[in-house]
């Protein structure tokens, strides 16, 4: 996502910490400070902005995005039957113990 946001324009901190749902702010830092220690990112003064390496990955990336967005549900779908089987298999071992 990162990648993503930073191929379309160079950005502040604070402006990929609110364009990245959910990201805290730790995790952004380590995240931008890992793709810096690969080659991906380089940072001015006040932006984050893709080398060009970085900007290698841009195709891949919204590849798999697209994906993502095209198959959620299925796997949302098969993260509920499998938490569904544990489930069962939890409540299967506790009632056995009852026994």
């Amino acid at each position: 996502m990162i990648v993503i946001l930073l191929h379309e324009q160079p950005l502040r901190f604070g402006e990929l910490h609110r364009q990245v749902d959910g990201i805290t702010k730790k995790v952004l830092v380590d995240s931008l400070r890992a793709l810096e220690r690969d080659g991906m990112v380089e940072k001015d003064d006040v932006h984050y902005r893709l080398t060009p390496l970085g900007r290698t990955l841009h195709d891949p990336l919204r590849a798999l995005q697209t994906w993502a967005e095209s198959y959620v549900d299925d796997v949302q779908q098969a993260q509920e039957r499998y938490d569904e089987a544990a489930d069962n298999r939890l409540l299967g071992v506790a009632e056995a113990n009852l026994d």
